[in-house]
């Protein structure tokens, strides 16, 4: 198993503590203005389990992980509760990992040349799908150096992305939390609505409607 990242220094204090607080005042929103969609929020993951997981995949999670993982073990089901892609369990972390590094493995025995210089791979066994919906991860780079614990995306259909992304774990979901308390929309563009239903839903910012019904703009904490 290789050295879980740097856990244990200041600045991973820091980003556990900036986790638990952004899940605080998340949980707290939708308690207050999503009920259902808080319910969808599964109880912390089993420590055990979070161990297991990092020694099958080799990648020690990041702190920030280790205490969003500490808070809620991803989803009870599917939903649309944060911006870019929902949560996973450990177990849907596991999975979704393994089968990224098996589907590499047998693309790149079948490939002679080597990637273009400069550009992402499809896939890196030192990536963490902390969240994924379709094929597509919301991914942690734990890949050595100074971008280590980024947030990027890799699509089930290109290589991996990461501008535009965000330094950690702990500034995204910081971010989901202000722009639920104050308004306004992740990375500029994701916003919170609440669906007829009453259920928390992020979509493109100046949407008005989901599947013909209409959406309306997230309540911010003073509201």
């Amino acid at each position: 198993m290789s050295d879980h990242g740097t856990t244990g220094t200041v600045g991973d204090e820091a980003r556990a503590g900036a986790v638990r607080d952004a899940w605080a005042r998340i949980d707290a929103w939708m308690r207050a203005h999503a009920p259902d969609s808080y319910e969808v929020l599964a109880p912390p993951a089993d420590p055990a389990a979070v161990e297991a997981a990092q020694a099958e995949m080799g990648v020690g999670f990041p702190a920030d992980l280790l205490a969003s993982l500490a808070c809620h073990n991803g989803l009870r089901h599917w939903d649309n509760c944060l911006p870019l892609r929902p949560p996973e369990p450990v177990a849907g972390i596991v999975d979704h990992w393994q089968m990224c590094v098996e589907i590499d493995e047998y693309t790149r025995a079948d490939e002679d040349e080597p990637e273009p210089e400069g550009e992402e791979p499809w896939w890196h066994p030192q990536w963490i799908p902390w969240a994924q919906s379709d094929g597509d991860a919301q991914i942690i780079d734990m890949r050595p150096g100074p971008d280590q614990g980024r947030l990027g995306m890799a699509y089930h259909d290109h290589c991996g992305v990461f501008a535009d992304g965000w330094p950690s774990l702990a500034a995204y979901l910081t971010e989901v939390a202000d722009v639920l308390e104050k308004g306004g929309a992740v990375g500029g563009t994701w916003a919170p609505f609440l669906t007829t239903d009453g259920e928390l839903w992020w979509s493109l910012k100046g949407e008005t409607q989901l599947n013909g019904e209409p959406l309306t703009p997230a309540p911010t904490a003073g509201s």
